[in-house]
Order: C-alpha cells, then structure tokens, then sequence
C-alpha cells in the first residue's frame, strides 16, 4: 500500500504541535480564521505568521514519508506539462514534474489529498508517485511551466 493511501489519523497542526513549530493556541486562533474565512490551515497558519512553508512541508516528510523537492531551480519538460492542464495544477497545487514509463512524478503542497492524486491518475492514465513542495515553489514552477506551453515552437 502506497503512503498516500494509508490511513492518515493526523491533522497538519497536531504534527506542528508535536514537533514544537506551534502551540495549541496558534492552531486554535488558526483554525478560528478557517471557520471564519475558509481555506487551507497550513496556509492560514503561514499567513498570521507562526509558521514557513518549509516548516510544514519538512513535519509531512518527517510524519508521512513524502520526499521533499524544492522547485525553486527544477526545470520541467514540456511533454510532463502537457499531461495535467494549467487550471487542475492550480486547483490541487500541485505540478507534474517528471514522467518514467506509466509513473508520473508529481509535486504537490498538501500530499495528503488523495482526491487530488485520485483526479491526476484518472487525467493522465498514470500512477502518480507524490513528492512535498512549498505552495510558494509550486505556484512560481506553475508559473515558469505553463507560461513556456504556451508558446509554439
């Protein structure tokens, strides 16, 4: 059974509690914002200023065994951009990055959303294989990628 289809029995700020990156009060105030404004609570979390991306993407890696990959520098083929339209890499945030065979690499912030992986196996008829990266570096990869796409060659 892959990791992304075990069962997950903790939430994001239990992790950060755990590994002291937070208290109890800032997943408290945290989650007050979610209920009043929706959204996700790692990025409400990075928002009110208690914690980095990379603070989260380093508690998924240590608690659930997702590799982590910063995008910063990571150059993606375009044939690997194709496979998963602009407007579903936005939605999930997430983006392709690599293709071998039927096993498709993919970057995504929040590796727990099996939806997520669920829709990008039934798009590209692949077995997608999940790496963590900040919301920040997946957004600017999304950025640099699609933009490329666009232009015929």
């Amino acid at each position: 059974m892959s990791v992304s289809k075990r069962l997950i029995t903790k939430q994001l700020g239990e992790l950060l509690i755990e590994r002291g990156v937070i208290t109890k009060d800032q997943v408290e105030k945290a989650l007050a914002v979610q209920k009043e404004e929706g959204g996700l609570i790692g990025q409400i979390l990075v928002r009110l200023g208690f914690t980095t991306e990379e603070e989260i993407a380093q508690a998924l890696t240590a608690q659930f065994g997702f590799p982590y990959l910063p995008l910063k520098n990571y150059e993606i083929a375009g044939d690997v951009i194709k496979l998963v339209p602009e407007n579903v890499a936005r939605q999930y945030c997430l983006i392709p990055v690599d293709r071998i065979g039927n096993a498709l690499t993919i970057a995504m912030s929040n590796p727990l959303n099996v939806q997520a992986q669920e829709d990008i196996e039934l798009i590209t008829k692949c077995k997608v294989q999940v790496f963590v990266s900040t919301m920040t570096d997946i957004n600017d990869a999304i950025n640099r990628s699609y933009a490329q796409g666009d232009n015929p060659i």
